[in-house]
């Protein structure tokens, strides 16, 4: 069971970093096929998508999964089977609904982005965008339940592979889409942007296309498990969808607060930004900041939580078992590896700002300045996620609610003031407050449950910020000589400086750590063994 649930893990991840990975790469092409001034429409359908999709879906396959996989233990496969049949009804009538919603809220949606006639975009262009990227959620929850429901029989790869087919579908389609629209048809940047978001509904038809395949396979040995099974147990539909309720709730708010934060900078950064003078270039920096920029500050937390979210169950096991030293020893390990990878990575992200945001995108002072300032915030969008998942772990489900909409209210509320003051530094501002709030009140009632006391994590913290800053010395004064060599000139030298600076960090910090013992104490075994054979 272990090693199934080992390969299972690391399926899943491997999946999910490519498809993200995908995600991030796809915007260098569509960015240049419809231009700097026109990507910003694109953000403006994907931000209350990802909300409504969220409210639809979160959690949904861990939560049928854990059922079918309970029943299953039990040698009751027809109840799994039961919830599959009536979860395809509720998935479709979910989808649907919530496809009627977006749909209709478009226009209202629109009105609250539009603040000024001198924006780039009318209430129409936002409104067409998110009507059109709506269409997906007609597919997407029938997906969550095939998913939840093959997870439950340890299956991961299925969903691993269509994810991953459907975000290569959707990118093909956006951009050969795209280029077409506007290089052949000679069709508007703004109709190539319509036609990108729709791409979503494609995406999720060839997914459940993947899975519908994935399902003819293993459908024999599902059937041979159902017709040795005992009649499904007298539990009633409602009894299951409470059960199932009860495990998705949780997990709808964490899946939906990074979302919600991004809503509040798009109903309310345009207006802000419009009352202080700079009604003509607002979308542009809205464009940069909640998705050209996002993207980047996303990877660090998507690594690192992949690390540390692993250790949760154990600390949920010694929670259970009430074993004080297991619980200090699985936070600190938890911590330490997830601030580990986290740290360089947000320290290379602001020193490389420049030519990462030439690289991908093209030059430009305002996006690489946005791109630095926002990414130490990756650090509390990690934190956020892991100290959530530790108070799902021990059953402290109210209090997810409560620290997650109390930041949601601090941003809300600083939002517009920030931005007056700060520009676009102010939207950030208002996020890293309202989420430190957050991750504040969730480590103190961690440390209280749980009894959390560690000097050693403390001193551990502290190694690590002088290892970065050791590194940061180093990687600063190595892009400083390379460009009193040879500025920076185009996005081949860029990406030239940016690997020999990366290739410098790495090595310094990956010397340093093994030279201290950091590596080895939170890695463990195999790394002691490998890095005493280097005489380490």
């Amino acid at each position: 069971m272990s090693s199934n649930l080992v390969k299972g893990t690391a399926i899943l991840t491997v999946g999910l970093f490519l498809s993200k990975a995908l995600g991030l790469l796809y915007l260098i092409p569509l960015y240049a096929i419809v231009g700097e001034e026109n990507i910003p429409l694109y953000q403006y359908a994907y931000v209350p998508y990802n909300i409504a999709l969220a409210i639809a879906i979160s959690g949904a396959p861990l939560a049928i999964s854990k059922y079918v996989s309970k029943y299953n233990e039990l040698g009751d496969y027809a109840t799994g089977r039961k919830l599959l049949k009536s979860g395809m009804l509720v998935m479709a009538i979910t989808g649907l609904v919530s496809f009627i919603t977006l749909y209709l809220l478009a226009e209202p949606i629109a009105k609250l982005v539009h603040s000024s006639d001198d924006q780039t975009f009318s209430v129409d262009d936002v409104a067409g965008v998110i009507r059109w990227v709506s269409y997906a959620l007609l597919a997407v929850p029938l997906m969550s339940i095939v998913r939840g429901f093959l997870q439950g029989y340890q299956k991961f790869e299925p969903t691993s592979v269509s994810q991953l087919v459907e975000q290569i579908v959707r990118i093909i389609v956006v951009l050969v889409g795209a280029f077409i629209v506007v290089n052949v048809l000679d069709g508007s940047p703004k109709t190539a942007v319509n036609f990108a978001v729709f791409a979503a509904f494609i995406g999720a038809l060839a997914g459940l296309v993947v899975l519908f395949k994935y399902w003819k396979s293993y459908k024999p040995e599902l059937d041979h498990l159902l017709a040795n099974s005992p009649p499904a147990s007298d539990v009633s539909f409602k009894e299951m969808y409470t059960e199932v309720f009860a495990y998705i709730l949780p997990f709808v708010l964490v899946g939906v607060i990074n979302p919600l934060y991004q809503f509040v900078d798009m109903i309310t950064f345009n207006k802000a930004m419009s009352s202080i003078g700079f009604a003509e270039v607002t979308e542009t920096y809205l464009g940069m900041l909640n998705l050209l920029t996002h993207k980047f500050v996303m990877i660090p937390v998507m690594v690192a939580t992949g690390f540390s979210m692993a250790l949760i169950p154990v600390i949920t096991s010694y929670y259970v078992k009430k074993d004080q030293i297991g619980i200090t020893r699985s936070l600190d390990q938890t911590f330490q590896i997830m601030l580990y990878l986290t740290v360089p990575m947000v320290i290379g992200i602001i020193i490389l700002s420049d030519e990462l945001y030439q690289t991908l995108y093209s030059k430009s002072t305002v996006g690489s300045e946005i791109l630095a300032s926002y990414a130490p915030v990756a650090i509390l969008f990690g934190l956020y996620t892991v100290t959530a998942a530790i108070l799902q772990g021990i059953d402290r489900h109210k209090w997810i609610i409560f620290t997650s909409l109390l930041g949601l209210f601090f941003k809300l509320v600083l939002n517009i003031p920030l931005i007056k003051m700060f520009e676009t530094n102010g939207a950030i501002l208002a996020t890293s407050i309202g989420y430190t709030v957050a991750v504040g009140i969730n480590l103190a009632i961690i440390i209280k449950v749980l009894h959390y006391r560690s000097r050693m994590v403390f001193r551990r913290l502290i190694l690590i910020g002088i290892l970065n800053a050791i590194m940061f010395l180093v990687v600063t004064f190595t892009l400083k000589g390379l460009t009193v060599i040879s500025p920076v000139d185009g996005k081949m030298q860029s990406i030239l400086y940016i690997l020999i600076c990366a290739t410098v960090g790495a090595a310094i910090y990956g010397y340093l750590s093994l030279k201290t013992g950091l590596a080895q104490k939170l890695f463990g075994e195999r790394l002691t063994r490998f890095t005493k054979k280097l005489g380490f």
